[in-house]
């Protein structure tokens, strides 16, 4: 009798054990929503790994979709438990802050100016008229937003999408609609990665044959103290008239600014590198670790990718249609289609230019050409983000 109690008690502690592990599994608190998401995470990183769609940002996105919607407590705040000792949030969360602040994509920024050369576009000034024609898609969203019901600061942040630019994006998400960082970060980056499948139908269609032969003389060349001159000058004329964009403008004009000195090359390599990359990581996980199911799966999501997408089209078209505008002005002097480069995306948008030249004549080579218009939305885009804070009285 004695032996059989003890097996007993052995048999009902494993079945305790078991029930608590158990309980633990995440199948007990997972949706079909948190399977949806999964799937979704894992469609990201087939585009990523597969098709080497913008994998640098796309792998830790989706890596932190998967596991926010695996373990929801990864992203979990802070707190006091019943006797008030501090309870440390989830992993995400402590990265997670970065994005909140506005800290991440301004260090981005940093990196893309030390490894950008600005040269095309001081080479060649006009450029910034076909960065700033790319703006017209942000604020075709902008109206668009409007017309769907979310308030002009929302708007305003998923205009940006238009723009190509993630960090921009978030950037702008974290100061005006913090609410709708993940589907905005999302439909950003995606559409980042989907540059050379979204564009060149929009190039082809809106050119003729004849336009995308046309070959542009080659670039000036640019001294040293233009470049270095270049983001001083940028960054005091644009801080001036809106110093909200100080975070973004200045950090992308400091990056170049260590490219252009030649005294830094220390910090060049640095911010270009190892910075750019450790906060690639951080930024992408943590962003990925918003878009819980509970967020993500939403109308408004769906409503966030239609804008971004229609944003991006007309960014892209208003481009293309400055392109061809400048080219009948100038006799057929520049290719219509660097005009699509104004959007954010540096440098897929100018090789898509160079891809889609080089379709109609092998001997075209567009890339330089673009990179003006390329860098030209970058600014273009972070002083439009500016201008949403400063009309909002975000500081």
């Amino acid at each position: 009798m004695i032996e059989v109690a003890s097996n007993g008690k052995i048999m009902d502690y494993i079945h305790d054990i078991l029930t608590r592990l158990a309980e633990q599994t995440a199948f007990t608190s997972l949706t079909y929503k948190n399977f949806i998401m999964i799937a979704i995470a894992c469609f990201f990183l087939y585009l990523a790994i597969r098709k080497e769609y913008e994998p640098l940002l796309l792998v830790p996105i989706a890596f932190g979709m998967l596991l926010v919607n695996l373990f929801p407590g990864i992203m979990a705040h802070p707190t006091t438990d019943a006797n008030g000792n501090f309870v440390a949030g989830g992993l995400l969360y402590y990265f997670y802050i970065g994005d909140e602040y506005g800290i991440w994509p301004s260090l981005i920024f940093l990196g893309v100016g030390a490894m950008t050369d600005f040269g095309p576009l001081i080479a060649n000034p006009k450029s910034f008229l076909l960065g700033a024609a790319a703006q017209f898609g942000v604020f075709t969203a902008y109206i668009g937003a409007i017309l769907l019901g979310f308030t002009d600061e929302a708007s305003a942040a998923i205009s940006i999408i238009g723009g190509a630019d993630g960090p921009t994006s978030i950037f702008l998400a974290s100061k005006l609609a913090p609410e709708l960082m993940g589907p905005i970060a999302v439909a950003a980056y995606s559409y980042m990665a989907l540059v050379p499948i979204i564009q060149p139908p929009i190039m082809r269609l809106l050119t003729t044959e004849k336009e995308r032969r046309v070959k542009m003389d080659q670039l000036r060349n640019v001294t040293k103290l233009e470049k270095v001159l270049f983001p001083i000058i940028v960054t005091t004329v644009v801080v001036l008239l809106l110093p909200t964009t100080a975070p973004l403008v200045g950090m992308l004009m400091l990056g170049n600014l260590f490219r252009e000195s030649g005294v830094v090359k220390q910090l060049t390599e640095t911010a270009s590198n190892a910075l750019m990359y450790i906060v690639v990581i951080l930024l992408g996980t943590s962003v990925g670790a918003t878009t819980s199911a509970e967020a993500f799966l939403t109308p408004n999501t769906l409503k966030i990718v239609l804008l971004g997408l229609i944003a991006f089209i007309f960014g892209t078209a208003s481009g293309v249609l400055l392109g061809k505008l400048m080219c009948k002005l100038s006799g057929g002097k520049i290719n219509p289609l660097i005009g699509s480069a104004g959007v954010s995306a540096v440098p897929m948008a100018a090789r898509v230019s160079q891809k889609v030249g080089a379709e109609a004549d092998p001997t075209n080579f567009l890339l330089m050409h673009a990179m003006g218009p390329n860098v030209a939305g970058v600014i273009g885009t972070a002083v439009v983000a500016g201008t949403f804070l400063a009309i909002f009285g975000v500081k």
